[in-house]
């Protein structure tokens, strides 16, 4: 496969891991649901979505940085970076949508 995963990448996903188990106790304590549980709005794009729509408008791979950036600017998207990485990552290691072109940098499969 060639990508490498760093110490820092998947301390990112552990991290963003935890973080979703957290929310989910925090909000069974407060006896409600979970964030996010449930149906989503009608015609919603989930971020990961948004990330290949942004992708593929550039046409280049992107750092992580300029991706939250362009989704704020361009489609009026707040993605937390800890989350984005860790999404794309995933989708990375199941050989799906996405390529890492570097570090913190990510493609579209069979893209520049």
């Amino acid at each position: 496969m060639g990508d490498q995963l760093t110490r820092d990448d998947l301390v990112e996903v552990l991290e963003s891991m935890l973080e979703g188990q957290l929310r989910a106790v925090r909000a069974l304590r407060g006896g409600r649901r979970a964030e996010g549980a449930g149906a989503k709005g009608a015609g919603k794009k989930s971020n990961i979505s948004v990330v290949e729509d942004i992708l593929a408008a550039a046409g280049v791979p992107l750092h992580v940085s300029e991706i939250i950036v362009r989704a704020r600017r361009d489609h009026g998207r707040e993605l937390k970076r800890e989350s984005i990485v860790s999404a794309l990552t995933k989708k990375v290691l199941e050989g799906r949508t996405f390529r890492r072109a570097g570090r913190n940098e990510f493609a579209l499969l069979g893209k520049a």
